[in-house]
């Protein structure tokens, strides 16, 4: 490309600044936000985060790591429609030019080559700019995420990853911006220089709702169905936004209320720790590898000292208001056993599994008083069932084939699989048994910790003091521990993350704002002759601010309520399972979405102030 072939293009850009420096913008935002979820998902091993591995629980993890999979499908998609939009809007507001190179005598493949080296520098000018700020997005997400004080994250970013989302958005935007080049290449001079092509208007619009519609409602629809073309572009580009916002948004609060209780149930709220010192850091520590990742050493549960003294256990009976659930915490190998099962249609017996072993924290509970309600596939241990057993979901995902077909077997006892819970514990390498059944196998005549549930109806404070002087009385080397702290640090675990999916879409809006921006700016172009006469007759600027409103009101809640709807049946039904849904939850979603609304509504008037602000004979004499 010579010098002169490429001043000219450069020189023609720099003519149009405010229209070219959207397309850069919102194009270049389109980049960043799709290298920004690119880089968060390369951290996804088989569907774990780097960030999380060794932390959360499958359970956990499959939730997250279906959101970002998904976001980065649906900030892909926006990032397709945002190209093909900002490529029709460049050709609309160049088509005039076309038709004046073409009568003056220019071939098709100079006006081709010409509008093709803008569409080149454009596109160059873009993705650069937003690999540099996807880089930036992403910088600042780790240094934030390592700035949290339970973990901390190396920042890294992958080179090959930059080059292969710059070359793939290059790519597509010359495949996707040549075809309107090409397609108004060929079109005559006559018919290029015709507004009503230009703009890529129809005829009339024929829709009869507009017939008793008010002067502002009838220009505004009737706009919208000249430019048909143009209109299901942004409408399109619009909904798939709003589906990204959902998901992210409304997705992201219902998963963390969701995920945020599974972890509540299993720890349980108002629950107190009565153990020996050394069992107390220990069990807590149990608790806390859910969001520190850290492997826990060795620890010698069965010792002695940490049997829980038996004035203690009957001096609990004498405080009202109290749940008391004795436990004997092991550690212990397990084994799996193969099961079968038997196939309905073609009535053969299939074995599952294989004769893995590894080791597990084992937790003796008497099934009627354990204070967790834990979420879980299968049932809880029942009182008259002794050889049952309710495994961790990290247990069941390293172990087992198909956990509720097997069985168990740990310190010489098998035990039938009838349940695998969600709990935050030693990661979810757990086997719940019960209490009596472990005590008897393992030789241990007590339990080692007791968890006291304090009834929400009493006086916590007094219950506290209460447990404290009766635990030190007898035995100053036990405690009481309360277990809300650490419970807080996983919920606050939990919604740093989720804050993070809901930060995804950012990128892909601001695109989609501009966008909006681009297409307000196309329609008051094309509507300048008839807003100036209608200035000239005596409409006051709030008239014509008034058209424009409606405008993008009937462009955006289109959009809005198409993308909402889409991005709530998608969340509830497909990303999270069984959701847990507060009474306020839906009300703190509206909120959010109802802002993103207002942010783009509001944007999208920046041309309508530009124009009015001009006055008549500068806008007629334009025109």
């Amino acid at each position: 490309m010579s010098t002169t072939e490429t001043s000219f293009p450069v020189n023609d850009l720099l003519r149009r600044k405010f229209q070219t420096g959207l397309i850069i913008v919102a194009l270049a935002l389109s980049v960043a936000s799709s290298l920004f979820v690119l880089s968060l998902s390369a951290r996804i091993g088989f569907g774990t985060l780097e960030t999380t591995e060794n932390k959360l629980t499958p359970s956990f993890d499959i939730v997250l790591s279906r959101f970002i999979i998904l976001a980065g499908i649906l900030v892909f998609a926006v990032g397709t429609v945002t190209i093909s939009f900002l490529a029709h809007t460049m050709m609309s507001q160049r088509t005039k030019d076309i038709g004046l190179m073409k009568a003056a005598g220019c071939p098709n493949d100079v006006v081709f080559s010409y509008f093709m080296n803008e569409l080149v520098i454009v596109t160059l000018a873009s993705c650069s700019l937003g690999v540099i700020l996807g880089v930036i997005a992403d910088y600042v997400s780790g240094v934030l995420l390592s700035g949290v004080s339970l973990w901390a994250v190396q920042w890294q970013i992958n080179p090959w990853l930059i080059l292969a989302t710059f070359a793939a958005f290059v790519i597509l935007s010359l495949v996707v911006g040549a075809r309107p080049i090409m397609a108004a290449t060929k079109v005559r001079p006559g018919v290029a220089l015709s507004p009503s092509f230009s703009y890529g208007l129809n005829k009339e619009s024929d829709f009869k709702g507009a017939a008793r519609a008010g002067l502002t409602a009838k220009i505004a629809i009737r706009s919208l169905f000249r430019r048909k073309s143009t209109s299901f572009q942004i409408i399109l580009c619009l909904t798939t936004v709003f589906v990204l916002v959902t998901v992210s948004v409304a997705g992201g609060i219902i998963a963390n209320e969701t995920t945020g209780s599974w972890v509540e149930r299993a720890v349980g709220k108002n629950v107190v720790l009565i153990a020996h010192h050394e069992m107390t850091v220990q069990y807590e520590s149990l608790l806390s590898r859910f969001y520190t990742g850290s492997p826990e050493p060795r620890f010698n549960y069965s010792e002695g000292k940490y049997l829980l003294p038996d004035p203690i256990l009957g001096n609990l009976s004498l405080i009202g208001g109290l749940r008391i659930d004795p436990r004997l915490v092991l550690e212990a190998q397990v084994n799996e056993v193969q099961g079968f099962v038997f196939g309905e249609q073609t009535g053969e017996t299939t074995t599952v599994g294989d004769d893995r072993k590894g080791i597990s924290l084992i937790v003796g509970v008497e099934p009627d008083e354990a204070v967790g309600q834990w979420f879980l596939n299968g049932n809880f241990l029942t009182e008259n069932q002794n050889s049952d057993a309710v495994i961790g979901d990290t247990l069941a995902s390293e172990m087992f084939s198909q956990p509720l077909n097997q069985r168990v077997t740990s310190l010489n006892q098998t035990f039938q699989i009838v349940g695998v819970c969600v709990d935050p514990i030693n990661g979810g390498n757990v086997t719940y048994v019960p209490l009596g059944t472990l005590e008897g196998i393992a030789g241990v005549a007590k339990p080692n910790i007791v968890m006291v549930e304090i009834d929400d109806k009493t006086n916590r404070t007094r219950v506290l003091s209460e447990l404290k002087k009766m635990v030190s009385a007898n035995d100053p080397i036990f405690e009481v521990s309360e277990l809300d702290e650490t419970l807080n640090k996983q919920s606050d675990f939990l919604g740093y993350l989720w804050s993070s999916v809901m930060l995804l879409p950012v990128l892909s809006l601001a695109a989609v704002t501009i966008c909006m921006i681009g297409y307000a700016t196309l329609v008051i172009n094309e509507q300048a002759e008839e807003f100036g006469i209608l200035r000239a007759v005596g409409a006051r600027p709030r008239t014509i601010m008034g058209i424009v409103v409606a405008q993008s009101s009937l462009v955006l809640i289109s959009s809005w309520a198409t993308g909402v709807a889409l991005g709530i049946i998608t969340t509830v039904l497909v990303l999270i399972p069984e959701p847990f849904v507060a009474g306020s939850t839906f009300l703190e979603i509206a909120g959010w979405l109802s802002v993103a609304l207002v942010v783009m509504l509001i944007s999208s008037l920046y041309p309508a102030l530009r124009f009015i602000r001009k006055p008549v004979i500068n806008v007629m004499a334009h025109h």
